[in-house]
């Protein structure tokens, strides 16, 4: 266990912590930093992502992708869940909580908007941030990679539709520039520059690898902790001046994020599947495209709507939500494949 992975959660704390603290401190900084953008895509999470899935993508031999048909159930199960479950089930616990359990502690007038961002973003499935996920819980790189594509190439034509649908919005306007930078940025060209690191690794031989993978692990995890303190730094106004109201948001996805990933999770155990292809469906159905889903919903609402905070609340707790998902995976795989012991 490496440095960090060994205390990882009193890392994320503090970073959490620092991020907050540095973003009142030096908030023309971290202003600097979040106009570094393309696409409402930020350049420096972006670069801080690649750190954390290049290693992961080098480990896949891409041409095992045509093999991950042997795991047919798994693709379905992570299929229902993220588009047929995930989005239906976040409108209705946001409708129960905001509109009515957290009504009084809300202003009146923002709960709309409230709802219909936390719909956007569970209607946006997984993007990059999956593979750290998968890595984390020594996932099948092949089937995360096949997974990620294929819920890219369904996300084009289905979720406008859903969010349409569930928002009661007849025409919904795709931001096709984030879509397809962000296709390129997370999957195309890191695969790619993986790919290009895996031949030469190859030639330099085993010993070669295992040290790569060694320091890999290692830059991948710091990677996470800096992409922590960078996201809470440029959200640090918004949680010091709204605490409850982010606290309450917060509330829905979280339940969601442990729904989802438990559904999937114990689908595919009932279903056989292999414990390394369970933890990426798990977390692959929990887990958000915050970049689209922010996009969308400051084209539909405005930058200053309740619907736009809503979906920055989604960005905050990504990261520690899902390492939560990623321990429990971890911890209950003796557990899990105890359940794929012949009867």
């Amino acid at each position: 266990m490496g440095f960090f992975e060994r205390y990882l959660t009193i890392w994320v704390l503090a970073c959490i912590a620092l991020g907050i603290l540095l973003g009142g401190l030096a908030p023309q900084a971290f202003a600097s930093l979040a106009a570094m953008e393309y696409a409402r895509i930020n350049l420096p999470v972006g670069l801080l992502i690649w750190v954390m899935i290049i290693p992961m993508l080098v480990r896949i031999d891409l041409r095992a992708v045509r093999d991950v048909t042997r795991h047919a159930r798994g693709i379905g199960i992570t299929l229902f869940v993220n588009w047929l479950v995930k989005p239906f089930s976040m409108a209705l616990l946001a409708v129960l909580f905001l509109q009515h359990l957290f009504a009084d502690l809300l202003p009146a007038d923002r709960i709309g908007e409230y709802i219909a961002g936390l719909i956007i973003l569970a209607a946006a499935p997984c993007t990059a941030m999956v593979f750290v996920w998968s890595r984390l819980t020594r996932g099948d790189p092949v089937f995360t990679l096949s997974q990620v594509a294929l819920n890219d190439a369904i996300m084009v034509v289905a979720f406008a539709p859903i969010v349409a649908l569930l928002l009661g919005i007849s025409s919904i306007t795709v931001p096709w520039e984030t879509l397809l930078a962000s296709v390129v940025l997370y999957i195309g060209a890191p695969l790619l520059i993986a790919q290009w690191i895996r031949r030469r690794l190859l030639r330099a031989g085993p010993a070669t690898m295992a040290r790569f993978e060694g320091a890999a692990g290692t830059a991948s995890i710091a990677a996470l902790l800096a992409m922590l303190v960078l996201l809470f730094g440029l959200q640090g106004q918004a949680v010091l001046q709204q605490p409850l109201i982010i606290a309450l948001l917060a509330v829905p996805i979280l339940i969601q994020v442990f729904f989802t990933s438990s559904l999937a999770y114990g689908l595919n155990r009932l279903a056989r599947e292999p414990h390394q292809v369970a933890g990426p469906s798990a977390l692959i159905g929990a887990s958000n495209f915050f970049e689209l889903a922010v996009a969308v919903a400051i084209s539909l609402f405005g930058i200053q709507s309740g619907a736009a905070l809503a979906t920055v609340v989604g960005v905050l707790v990504e990261v520690p939500f899902m390492l939560v998902v990623v321990h429990a995976v971890n911890r209950s795989k003796d557990w899990y494949e105890r359940g794929l012991a012949p009867r």
